[in-house]
């Protein structure tokens, strides 16, 4: 980095918010994957106007701008990939107000998902999404991928929950898109347009929210069944019922299988398929609500049955999906998470053909997910050591996403594209839709200065279509 450049950063933000340390460098370098691209400085803000001004800089001087939160994702979204500035906005982290009135809430970028929970929750309101990443991953980066969680079937996502936000342009103007009232339909929607941007937009710098009631209660059971489809028409007849649980989430053969050993619940043999379900609302409603739900799914080749009468019970049941992740690396040391969607009535269908690609790549394909709205989290478990194998898993990619694509799915429900999914964007999207979205990135950041190189490759022609 220029030293005069250098200069300009400290004069606004501080020199105790530049860095050039190797080893800020290095932990503003990568996220979830594992890829690594090491920027050429590091700069904390503290304020709207601070971006304002980095921003501004960036854009006059041609150098690339990263935003970045806790760095959690999972697709690259926050790598640095051309150097640059990567702007952390951590330190942005405050609550600016919880309205019990209307129901909302202001806060900047840097809190974490999971301290707004608890805040709102001390007064009797509830945010609902819940990424699983939540402890530790920021609002900022939330809305910036649209992040879900288990509890999306019923409440929705970021995008939901999502009122207005204050954003920073590539320009370094600062702008207000929504409000804090629900209905607004004055101008062009540029709220939803930033939600799910992956920072290529803008950068936010504040975020007013929606909240809703806290549900009085909750009740959680484990449903195990001999086979896939089996859960998948209970899923398909919980919802027939009129019934919407709060979460629906599956586990499949392969990932019952790295956990059996130490799950704090049973899973015979017989269990090849389960539910994690879970209802809130009235107390009352509820019972009647759990009730039923096993009255329609009891023909569905249940082999056990689980209902927590207890949070302890039900932090029992929910132990059982923690598990998950941390027991992958027994199946083989790298692993390939993606999270493709699929029609919910089509999760068997995508299940089977995800069973077949294992069989003729011989590879460990591991999935597990939220059943209720089609989300499934395929984890392609290989090391990398041995010959070609990641050529294999490339190809064994591209099949995946080709049959969720051709089940009326979607590459992504919670990750993004970033950059390890921006070759396959012409699987799902014709060019003209993929034009028309560069056109709005030229016309926000003609300079390409805001996150390049994510969502979209250099060259078109590197892009797999699925026709």
């Amino acid at each position: 980095m220029k030293q005069n450049v250098l200069a300009e950063l400290v004069e606004i933000v501080g020199s105790a918010n530049v860095s050039e340390a190797a080893s800020d460098r290095i932990t503003h370098s990568y996220d979830a994957t594992k890829e690594q691209f090491l920027p050429d400085v590091v700069v904390y803000a503290e304020n709207s106007e601070q971006v304002s001004k980095i921003a501004r800089l960036a854009n006059t001087r041609k150098i690339p701008l990263l935003p970045r939160g806790a760095g959690s994702g999972f697709t690259g979204g926050t790598l640095p990939i051309r150097g640059g500035i990567v702007l952390v906005l951590t330190r942005m982290n405050r609550i600016l107000q919880i309205d019990s009135d209307n129901l909302t809430a202001v806060v900047q970028p840097g809190v974490v998902t999971a301290d707004l929970q608890k805040e709102v929750e001390k007064q009797g309101l509830f945010y609902p999404p819940d990424p699983a990443s939540k402890d530790f991953s920021t609002l900022g980066g939330n809305v910036a991928e649209c992040a879900g969680g288990p509890r999306c079937v019923k409440y929705g996502v970021t995008k939901d929950f999502i009122m207005g936000l204050e954003v920073v342009t590539p320009q370094g103007d600062i702008i207000r898109t929504g409000g804090q009232t629900l209905k607004n339909v004055v101008g062009y929607d540029l709220t939803k347009l930033i939600v799910g941007s992956e920072g290529t937009l803008g950068i936010i710098t504040e975020i007013t929210l929606k909240l809703v009631p806290k549900p009085e209660a909750k009740k959680t059971m484990l449903v195990q069944f001999e086979t896939i489809e089996g859960a998948a028409q209970a899923v398909s007849a919980i919802i027939r019922e009129k019934i919407i649980p709060t979460t629906l989430e599956f586990m499949d053969a392969a990932t019952i299988d790295c956990i059996r050993s130490i799950s704090p619940i049973a899973l015979p043999a017989t269990c090849n398929a389960l539910l994690i379900i879970e209802v809130d609302g009235d107390p009352e409603l509820i019972e009647k609500q759990a009730k039923r739900i096993m009255t329609v799914i009891e023909p569905l080749g249940i082999v056990e049955v689980k209902v927590a009468e207890t949070s302890t019970e039900s932090e029992k049941i929910w132990q059982v999906r923690r598990n998950v992740s941390p027991s992958l690396r027994k199946v083989n040391p790298d692993k390939f998470n993606e999270d493709i969607v699929v029609p919910r009535s089509k999760v068997p269908d995508m299940i089977r053909a995800l069973e077949k690609l294992s069989k003729d790549y011989n590879v460990p394909i591991v999935n597990f997910g939220h059943a209720g709205d089609g989300n499934i989290h395929v984890n392609v478990m290989v090391d990398l050591r041995e010959p070609e194998m990641e050529e294999k898993v490339h190809e064994v990619m591209e099949k995946i996403f080709a049959t969720a694509v051709g089940l009326k799915g979607s590459l992504s429900g919670e990750h993004g594209i970033g950059t390890s999914k921006a070759r396959y964007l012409s699987m799902e999207l014709d060019s003209a839709t993929i034009s028309y979205m560069q056109a709005v990135k030229n016309a926000f950041d003609p300079n390409n200065i805001l996150n390049p190189g994510k969502i979209f490759t250099a060259d078109r022609e590197e892009q797999i279509s699925s026709e």
